[in-house]
């Protein structure tokens, strides 16, 4: 017998694949600036070439995990859009200020969305990760209010670091920094995972 969860074990991508598929986009932005801040014909330290290959391996990323995982991923298409909306400013009207800004933008976006529904009664982490996490109710609430909070201090960083670094050492915190920094951030969040699990029959017995 086979039911929706044997289905998504199937269609789920390998570690190594996911990985591919979600920082994929981000090393490709990095090493296009990299390589090509000397021969930016806006004149944009690299970002121009570097938002063309960000804009096509992010297109490529939700496709190749819709193919796979057969559902729109809603985090990474939320973010393609954004990438592909202020990417597409930015080369239009060559101003690097729009694809700096992307991050501020989605990670408000991210947080307003959250809060909106914390005060609703509505806890959509719970939806998204309601499979992975068997958490109490104040469980999801408060990991629902730290996500709030990382999501705001995200977009805080990132006006900071726009506003006071070179764009190479902005790249490098935004592909770099930003990841081991999220990293450390679900870190944090083993201790009240597990204050907050919820024990299944087969675990009390």
């Amino acid at each position: 017998m086979t039911g929706p969860e044997s289905a998504s074990q199937a269609t789920a991508p390998s570690p190594l694949l996911r990985l591919a598929i979600e920082f994929g986009p981000l090393v490709t932005f990095f090493v296009t600036q990299r390589a090509t801040r000397d021969s930016d014909p806006a004149g944009l330290d690299g970002l121009y070439y570097a938002t063309i290959a960000f804009m096509v391996a992010i297109t490529a990323s939700v496709g190749a995990a819709r193919l796979l995982e057969r559902r729109w991923p809603v985090v990474p298409l939320v973010t393609a859009v954004f990438v592909l909306v202020m990417g597409g400013l930015t080369l239009w009207l060559r101003d690097e200020t729009f694809i700096k800004l992307k991050p501020t933008i989605v990670n408000l976006l991210f947080a307003g969305i959250l809060l909106g529904g914390r005060l609703r009664g509505r806890l959509f982490l719970k939806a998204v990760f309601g499979e992975a996490f068997a958490l109490d109710q104040q469980g999801w609430e408060r990991i629902t209010s730290r996500f709030i909070g990382w999501f705001l201090t995200l977009a805080v960083l990132n006006e900071l670091t726009r506003a006071l670094l070179s764009t190479d050492d902005w790249t490098t915190f935004k592909t770099i920094g930003l990841p081991v920094l999220t990293f450390v951030f679900m870190l944090t969040l083993g201790p009240l995972l597990e204050r907050h699990k919820v024990q299944s029959a087969s675990e009390q017995s």
